[in-house]
């Protein structure tokens, strides 16, 4: 059975899609065989195979054995807009525990499997359940993408205050530049480290064209490896 990570992050835009393509690279040199999942995805584009997202296909090629797109997106919707109301546009909501399935057929095949969030951590999925109960759901250990732009101090210790209280683990953080001109950006960075309980796995600088290889090189799985990961 394999080990598997839930990444999420401070918001939407935060560069999720970038670390979580990083870490499964950063996994693979190890000799890892690394899979990962993107289970919701909006804004998704119409195609002659059907819906899909440019990130869930990125995370698709990254994959270390072939996959279905369904496999790896099985929720995929076109509007732009916040999961549940594109889901509740086209009826079609978001099932978990197809979610659940899908991933414990992936762990059979994997050292690793990465599952991508949408959105934030407190982002709905449907009437009842969060992205927050999907982690919990499938019982993985988080990774936080902190945005590092104005604000992000606050939205970082707001979603590890929403994650602990979820009963989920936060193993780590990453920080991942999004904003070329941030001021006092060392000293953001240090007002993490110091307030965040949990290791930072990294900081990524601004990239024009980021690839799994050059994110992987500012990532440290050392934290990854210790945690049984």
């Amino acid at each position: 059975m394999a080990q598997g990570l839930f990444i999420t992050g401070t918001d939407t835009g935060c560069g999720k899609t970038e670390i979580t393509l990083g870490l499964m690279h950063r996994l693979q040199q190890h000799g890892d065989v690394v899979l990962g999942m993107k289970p919701v995805a909006s804004g998704a584009e119409r195609t002659a195979d059907g819906l899909r997202n440019q990130d869930a296909l990125r995370i698709q090629a990254q994959c270390s054995r072939p996959l279905s797109y369904d496999q790896v997106n099985p929720f995929a919707y076109a509007p732009p807009i916040a999961p549940h109301l594109a889901a509740a546009a086209v009826a079609e909501p978001i099932d978990i525990q197809h979610v659940g399935e899908i991933y414990s057929q992936l762990s059979e095949a994997a050292d690793c499997v990465l599952v991508e969030g949408v959105g934030g951590w407190s982002v709905p999925l449907n009437e009842r359940e969060t992205l927050g109960d999907l982690a919990r759901y499938l019982n993985l250990p988080v990774v936080l993408v902190v945005g590092l732009r104005l604000g992000c101090i606050n939205h970082a210790l707001m979603t590890e205050a929403c994650i602990r209280m979820s009963g989920c683990r936060l193993l780590g953080w990453v920080g991942n530049l999004v904003e070329p001109g941030m001021e006092a950006q060392a000293g953001n960075i240090s007002t993490l480290n110091d307030r965040l309980a949990v290791p930072c796995l990294g900081v990524v600088p601004w990239m024009e064209e980021a690839s799994p290889g050059s994110v992987a090189a500012y990532l440290d799985d050392d934290l990854l490896q210790s945690s049984g990961q």
